[in-house]
């Protein structure tokens, strides 16, 4: 079995509305995101797939989430929020927007994105049906992660 990991490093806020401390208040985070991927061969390149089809995949996405801030829908100030900074406010619905939370996000599109990117037989970087999603990982910290996987 082969193995790789893409990380990918974005800015990203986030105030835990549940929580009974400073993490109550909005504050930012330097996140590392890690997908790592798997095959059990490796394809005409000698690789389970270009790093780059990675990030193209999940580029957009965590593009997203970076200089923005993520909120629980249900926070009495979500929809102000939301109306001032449209966009930039990424909602988690009912639940707090914690490292575990971001990593079954990013985990949830990233199978959906590699399994559409299989069926593309256009890409300049393709991804056979083989390569699985092993897990992702979200960087709070350099000492605190959280992953998912299924």
């Amino acid at each position: 079995m082969y193995r790789i990991c893409k990380t990918i490093e974005l800015e990203s806020g986030h105030l835990l509305s549940k929580h009974p401390g400073n993490c109550q208040f909005p504050h930012g985070h330097t996140r590392s995101v890690e997908v790592v991927l798997t095959a059990d061969s490796l394809d005409e390149h000698d690789m389970v797939v270009d790093f780059k089809a990675i990030h193209e995949i999940l580029g957009g996405m965590l593009e997203k989430f970076d200089h923005a801030l993520c909120m629980n829908t249900d926070d009495p100030h979500y929809a102000t929020f939301r109306k001032v900074y449209g966009d930039r406010i990424i909602p988690f619905p009912h639940s707090d927007p914690t490292s575990e939370a971001m990593a079954a996000t990013v985990y949830r599109y990233a199978k959906e994105a590699l399994s559409l990117a299989a069926k593309n037989t256009e890409s300049r970087f393709p991804v056979r049906a083989c390569v699985k999603l092993e897990r992702v990982r979200v960087w709070e910290t350099s000492s605190t992660w959280a992953e998912y996987f299924e």
